[in-house]
């Protein structure tokens, strides 16, 4: 099937992929204009400007999120602007809508600096139960992520990021399974440093791996490095410093290898230096950096992609629509490492006995998002 024209074909015939509909569908007479309108609408109103914890009571930022880009970090298409990047945040507020029936309304900012996506987003928080931060370019979008958690009393999360780090985690659990080792014992190499590689290393990091080996475009990240920026430098103190040189040097005797970066990094001569019962995912989209045939001829036991033609799908989808669930259902201000951890631990445990082809559900599996849901709290 080729996808670029049913894509063509599909979104030219919708005009798009959501919409809105009322809430109260029954017929909309005199009494119930005036209760919802004028005259009585000021009395919800004024409720709220005297008690603004009334807002999700009486509106609906009670199952609201806003999907927000500036486009800058668009899936493997790059800085392709703010209108560029609308059809992806539209389909990110299908999947809320029809994953965990949550209202979400897309956003796009034609906006550069992340003084300026902060001010934004800001002025536009109080329409909304709850951010979702997607699709912005690191370095930019660690600091826009943070200050907005701190200066915001909603949840803010910023799916490339951690949704990416929480499903990894579950695969990595369950693919420990299946080669009988212990993630606290494994050495784990990944290449790539941007969004997703720096929030997976810093949750794998928490939840206590073994020693993580981070490498970039230009080699191992250690403290021998003089040419780190601030964010790399930060990655240090969860990193295993000790070793210098290329992925070829770091990838010796390794558990698990993780790529979140470029195509065809990963060689079959590299993997047959790893560790017995080598585990690898190989992330990038829509090129993974080792071909799955490739990486089966050369003795990995348990790989993941990020793509659904292929076993094992690292698809943020499986962990984003539970946690904003859980979120706006409890009343979650902030979504913390424990969150995560948790969702991590209930999307791994819902693969009832995990094989080489399954370490992580089915994004369409009908339990995911009430499980993950029970534990954001």
């Amino acid at each position: 099937m080729n996808y670029d024209e049913l894509a063509l074909q599909l979104h030219e015939q919708y005009k798009g992929k959501i919409t809105t509909k009322l809430r109260d569908e029954s017929e909309l007479d005199k009494t119930k204009l005036s209760a919802y309108y004028t005259p009585g609408v000021a009395a919800i109103s004024s409720a709220i400007a005297n008690d603004e914890t009334l807002l999700p009571k009486y509106t609906w930022t009670n199952n609201l999120v806003a999907v927000i880009s500036d486009g800058s970090a668009v899936l493997g298409l790059g800085d392709i602007g703010p209108k560029g990047s609308m059809p992806v945040m539209e389909g990110k507020a299908l999947l809320f809508k029809h994953f965990a029936d949550i209202d979400s309304v897309p956003i796009v900012l034609n906006a550069h600096t992340a003084d300026e996506i902060i001010a934004a987003v800001k002025a536009i928080a109080p329409s909304f139960g709850a951010i979702n931060l997607e699709d912005i370019a690191a370095p930019k979008c660690f600091e826009v992520e943070e200050r907005l958690k701190s200066e915001l009393d909603i949840p803010v999360f910023h799916d490339d990021q951690h949704g990416t780090a929480v499903v990894v985690l579950a695969g990595l659990i369950n693919a420990m399974k299946v080669v009988g080792k212990e993630l606290s014992q494994t050495k784990i190499v990944t290449i790539g440093a941007g969004a997703a590689g720096t929030a997976i290393m810093k949750l794998l990091h928490t939840y206590g791996v073994g020693s993580i080996v981070a490498v970039d475009s230009k080699g191992i990240i250690g403290d021998s490095r003089t040419d780190l920026n601030d964010e790399k430098k930060a990655l240090l103190q969860y990193l295993d410093t000790s070793l210098s040189g290329s992925l070829d040097d770091a990838i010796v005797d390794a558990d698990v290898f993780i790529g979140v970066s470029k195509p065809g990094l990963l060689t079959q001569a590299m993997v047959k230096k790893m560790a017995q019962k080598p585990v690898v995912f190989a992330l990038s989209n829509p090129t993974p950096e080792i071909m799955p045939d490739e990486a089966m001829a050369a003795g990995v036991a348990v790989l993941a992609t990020g793509r659904s033609d292929f076993p094992n799908q690292v698809n943020n989808a499986i962990a984003f629509p539970g946690i904003f669930r859980g979120a706006l259902d409890n009343s979650v201000s902030k979504i913390t490492d424990d969150h995560k951890i948790a969702a991590a631990e209930v999307i791994a445990s819902l693969v009832d006995e995990p094989t080489a082809e399954e370490i992580v559900p089915n994004v369409f599996n009908a339990k995911l998002v009430p499980a993950i849901a029970e534990v954001i709290r």
